[in-house]
């Protein structure tokens, strides 16, 4: 008996109670943490050496990082804290992620930045609108059936909704094509009903995608670069005219109505400021996270790239600049607040939201002069010129390039790399001899000769339906 009482005594001593167990958490992090400002104090103060800067001595860096930290220690001790499982940490990094430069691009525009650096900076923001969508669809059904929580179900899930809404677009958008090529309503007297329908084809596209449970934002982006490649060389001058102007006008008008609405829509909803230290490092985080990505996905690019068409540092930079954060993040943040209970929902939105109104102030306020800074403004061959640079006048074969079974590694990859990149060349004649014969009535390359296809005009039109879906 007495063996038999002492027992719950030894276990409850050897796994020890709620509260001791707590305490031993609170006072790991607190040890943790005076670490990491020592740590901090030594670099900054190591810093501030190597540059000179006096005006900050170390004793006020250290004192300025116990105020920081110790600030965000009392904010975090009157909030609750807010845990948030995985699938809804998830649904946050997938809206999160989706980019809008439409303050950025408009200053490319004004300041003459070269059109590849814009380019880039835009099929980005278009290509991450699509993948964002899908992954918080994707994760909020597997919020709501925690049964399919595979790791390789996600991913099934995921390429179901992503290839589906794409194929959808693809689809919708090459009918078109063949529908205005062999229709004949270039005529005189159909020019009104010739653009009736090319108007009307994208929307057709994104109502299509939505009735049958897949993305219709992800379809009618798809249905527009089809419509601009093939679709829209089909259509008579008049109508070309007309409906270039006309998506240009409704993308103007529902980028500012857009950006009203969430000031307003901002201002009015219910916002959850008690938890200031997730804001803060959701954005620290966010800024580290964006530079990894674009600095390692460029290094990967330029591996596979001849030296004078690499992507230099300077547009690496801008890139990571650009990163602003917009409607797409707002609106599926707000979505969330339907979504996720339990005020995770608000939290998320609160976040998104500083997150939108810190970018697009700070950031977008400050582009012109980061572009100043890095020297990409006002010069179109400046990119050719920064090529040339990074190339140090050593021409290397691209396509093709064959290795030694001596050759390292390093150059074994960056040869598949090149190979791969073949692929590209690969549907590029695919294109030009099959698919635009097919599904064009005109000549591509007299059709390129136009004014109406400069390359920003091109990204403008290929822009109209989805900036007018995405209000």
């Amino acid at each position: 008996m007495a063996a038999e009482a002492a027992a719950p005594h030894v276990v409850s001593s050897a796994t020890g109670s709620p509260g001791t167990v707590e305490e031993q958490e609170a006072a790991g992090v607190g040890i943790l943490l005076q670490i990491s400002m020592l740590v901090l104090s030594f670099v900054l103060g190591h810093i501030l050496r190597r540059r000179k800067f006096y005006y900050l001595p170390e004793a006020s860096g250290s004192l300025l990082i116990g105020m920081i930290v110790g600030g965000l220690a009392n904010i975090s001790n009157t909030q609750k804290s807010t845990r948030l499982p995985l699938v809804e940490c998830m649904m946050f990094g997938a809206l999160v992620s989706a980019t809008d430069p439409v303050t950025v691009l408009s200053i490319f525009q004004e300041l003459g930045t070269d059109t590849n650096l814009y380019a880039l900076v835009f099929g980005e923001s278009v290509l991450n609108d699509a993948v964002a969508i899908s992954l918080y669809r994707t994760m909020a059904t597997l919020r709501t059936h925690p049964s399919g929580q595979n790791f390789f179900l996600v991913i099934l899930r995921f390429l179901e909704n992503f290839v589906g809404s794409m194929s959808s677009g693809i689809g919708v958008g090459l009918i078109s094509a063949l529908l205005f090529k062999y229709a004949a309503l270039g005529v005189e007297n159909l020019h009104n009903l010739e653009s009736c329908l090319f108007v009307l084809f994208p929307y057709f596209s994104y109502m299509l995608a939505e009735g049958i449970g897949l993305s219709g934002i992800v379809s009618i982006l798809f249905t527009g670069i089809v419509m601009k490649r093939y679709t829209f060389s089909n259509l008579s001058e008049d109508s070309q005219r007309f409906t270039a102007r006309f998506f240009h006008l409704l993308s103007s008008l529902a980028e500012a109505f857009v950006f009203i609405y969430m000031g307003f829509d901002i201002a009015m909803e219910h916002q959850s400021w008690s938890h200031i230290a997730f804001i803060f490092f959701s954005i620290i985080f966010i800024l580290l996270a964006r530079a990894a990505n674009v600095f390692s996905c460029a290094y990967i690019l330029n591996l596979a790239r001849p030296p004078n068409c690499q992507i230099p540092r300077q547009y690496q930079q801008a890139l990571w600049y650009s990163g602003l954060r917009g409607a797409m993040a707002f609106a599926l943040a707000l979505q969330s607040v339907h979504d996720l209970p339990n005020g995770h929902g608000e939290t998320i939105f609160t976040a998104t939201t500083s997150i939108v109104v810190l970018t697009v102030l700070l950031i977008g306020g400050s582009t012109g002069t980061m572009l100043e800074a890095l020297q990409v403004v006002g010069d179109s061959n400046r990119y050719h010129h920064l090529y040339d640079e990074n190339s140090n006048g050593n021409d290397i074969g691209y396509m093709g390039q064959n290795y030694d079974e001596g050759a390292s590694t390093s150059s074994k990859f960056k040869s598949k790399l090149r190979d791969l990149s073949r692929s590209t060349t690969s549907f590029a004649l695919l294109d030009k001899i099959y698919l635009t014969p097919i599904f064009t009535s005109q000549n591509r390359d007299n059709n390129d000769e136009t004014p109406d296809n400069s390359p920003n005009k091109e990204l403008t039109i290929s822009r109209g339906p989805s900036e007018l879906e995405g209000s």
